[in-house]
């Protein structure tokens, strides 16, 4: 029996560490392949987990549910025949459906020859950004809670992540996934036999719950037959009513924002929108394709950076708008010293750290409405 472990996030929740620390704690005598969706055509976050000594199969040229339909089950395949598994890690794009990458691999298990099943289908959730994700990319974010059997809580152990900020995560996701398994204990005090447990246990009841909802014949957290995959595409032409709600997530019911808060395309909407179909911001959110939404800005680079450059860099990203609405900001590269670092930044967050030396360095920034130009500017390149 090969186990499918896919375990989903928005952009920066903290999957990858979540992954990684699964591996090195856990996993070790188990043999794992790792199947990695990055958004854009620039890899990073294999260079992360590259110390665990895990097999890694990357998917970067789209959302991975295209990648996946139609072809999941020859590519799946051919990594259980290659490797003989005990287990596949399916990490899709930040910006994917959770609710079409399972379905994508349910549909796989019908071709391969080998017996697998669907082990866990985890979520992890930024518990500082869970309210305005929500508000802001509804489309994208609500499909992953909804769709999750367990939904891991990241950065709980921050100061901010009091009591009240953790109730009201807690709160928020229960009205989109009312029965769903929530860790809300930092990871870091949790050994990785128990997160696996946990998650698995989460991923028995989401299996019973996909059943009976098949008997029933209807989907009460996933959309019905196959009318779109995790990129958005209406691929048979139907569409769904919009009530209150444009593709971003927004209650258009409600015309201000709290402060600080962006619809998923860039745009600012304190002003009053419109109840046809489009936002105040001209865009049709009705059927959003995730390339349509976010962008993604990537190079890989031989250039050797000052000391402290990187640094300033991210900080200057985390802090200034003129580069466009920035949700990501990654990358490994070589330092003048010889030594390497990498980055990571998310709004009002950003690390840079040592780390191994790459093949060459590599730079992603994903967002909304990116200033190439300037990025390139800053980046020097």
């Amino acid at each position: 029996m090969v186990k499918i472990d896919i375990i989903s996030g928005f952009l920066g929740a903290g999957k990858t560490t979540l992954i990684a620390k699964l591996l090195k704690e856990k996993l070790q005598d188990e043999k794992v392949i790792l199947i990695e969706n990055e958004f854009g055509e620039i890899g990073i976050d294999s260079g992360f987990l590259k110390s665990t000594g895990i097999e890694i199969r990357e998917m970067n040229s789209g959302c991975i549910c295209c990648s996946l339909v139609g072809d999941f089950g020859a590519a799946l395949q051919e990594v259980i025949e290659k490797y003989s598994p005990d287990r596949v890690i399916i990490e899709p794009s930040g910006v994917g459906k959770l609710s079409d990458v399972i379905k994508a691999v349910q549909n796989a298990e019908k071709e391969i020859k080998q017996d697998v099943k669907i082990n866990c289908a985890a979520a992890v959730v930024d518990v500082m950004k869970c309210k305005i994700h929500l508000k802001n990319f509804g489309e994208f974010y609500t499909d992953q809670i909804e769709s999750a059997g367990t939904i891991i809580l990241s950065r709980t152990d921050l100061p901010k992540a009091d009591k009240a900020k953790v109730d009201e995560a807690v709160a928020l996701i229960r009205e989109h996934n009312p029965n769903v398994t929530i860790v809300t204990t930092p990871i870091e005090e949790l050994g990785a036999g128990k997160l696996i447990k946990v998650m698995e246990e989460g991923g028995e009841d989401l299996a019973k719950q996909m059943m009976e909802e098949m008997e029933h014949g209807h989907h009460e957290h996933h959309h019905e037959h196959d009318e779109h995959c995790c990129c958005g595409h209406d691929h048979e032409h139907h569409h769904h009513e919009h009530d209150e709600h444009c593709g971003c997530g927004h209650d258009h019911e409600h015309h201000h924002h709290e402060h600080d808060e962006h619809c998923c395309c860039g745009h600012d909407h304190d002003h009053h929108h419109e109840h046809d179909g489009h936002c105040g911001c001209g865009h049709d959110h009705h059927h959003h394709h995730a390339d349509e939404v976010f962008t993604s800005w990537g190079h890989e680079t031989a250039r050797k950076y000052p000391l402290g450059e990187i640094k300033n860099i991210v900080e200057t990203l985390s802090s200034s708008d003129e580069y466009g609405m920035i949700l990501r900001a990654k990358g490994i590269v070589a330092l003048e010293d010889g030594s390497w670092e990498y980055f990571d930044m998310v709004p009002g967050e950003a690390e840079v750290r040592p780390g191994e030396a790459e093949f060459t360095g590599r730079i992603c920034v994903i967002g909304t409405e990116l200033n190439e130009g300037k990025l390139a500017e800053l980046f020097n390149i």
